[in-house]
């Protein structure tokens, strides 16, 4: 295996072992020794990528707006339904989105630490797509994109904390529809509403269909590269 590869691969092992471990313990009970031994390298090459285990924190809350990622939707409303959706079933499973959001409500961080990143990143992000939205026709004309971007990364913060004390997450899915029950009326224009989607479900069936897309997209390369060699 090349070496830089390899030196990716053993990052993305680090990122995902110490998601894991400041999802199960918080900030300040984590150690490095519970990374390295979770991540199952040396302390050398843990420290080559990572310095520190403020910078380690810091990597692990970056990680998370592209955890988000959606496919575009012509209609910017139901991409936005599309992000909560995707996040929420992704928390189920995957331990470093789970770290990040960890991190990203634990006051236990250092003031090195910016664990209010992925709440403006998000509200930024959102608001942009709102804006589109207006721009499209989609929203009521009170509508102010800012803070409605404030108001959902608000409330989904809230309703994931209370899911995973509840129920470990597993309704997540409902309570999320349930939020856009509530909100959508207040921002969308009537002709829109019958047309979004925000079934419970509907997370599992997004993240499937991406799921399906890179595995077509590997395929595609495998047979190209094949192509090639012979």
């Amino acid at each position: 295996m090349p070496r830089q590869e390899r030196a990716i691969r053993t990052r993305r092992a680090i990122l995902e072992a110490a998601g894991a471990v400041f999802d199960e313990r918080g900030y300040a009970s984590t150690t490095i020794a519970m990374v390295m031994e979770r991540a199952a390298v040396t302390k050398g090459a843990l420290y080559f990528h990572f310095p520190s285990k403020e910078s380690l924190a810091q990597a692990v809350l970056d990680e998370q707006l592209p955890l988000g990622a959606v496919p575009p939707q012509p209609c910017k409303l139901q991409e936005i339904i599309d992000i909560t959706f995707v996040f929420g079933q992704r928390l189920l499973s995957n331990s470093l989105l789970k770290g990040s959001v960890r991190l990203a409500v634990d006051q236990s961080a250092p003031p090195g630490v910016d664990h209010t990143g992925p709440f403006r990143q998000w509200s930024d992000r959102l608001t942009e797509m709102l804006q589109q939205a207006q721009n499209q026709g989609e929203l009521l004309p009170t509508v102010d994109p800012r803070d409605t971007a404030d108001l959902v990364v608000g409330a989904f913060a809230g309703i994931q904390i209370m899911s995973r004390a509840l129920h470990g997450r597993e309704d997540l899915g409902r309570r999320i529809s349930s939020l856009w029950t509530h909100i959508l009326p207040a921002v969308a224009v009537p002709g829109l509403l019958l047309g979004l989607d925000s079934r419970p479900d509907r997370g599992a069936r997004v993240l499937a269909s991406i799921d399906a897309a890179a595995d077509a997209s590997a395929t595609d390369a495998v047979v190209e590269l094949v192509g090639v060699e012979s």
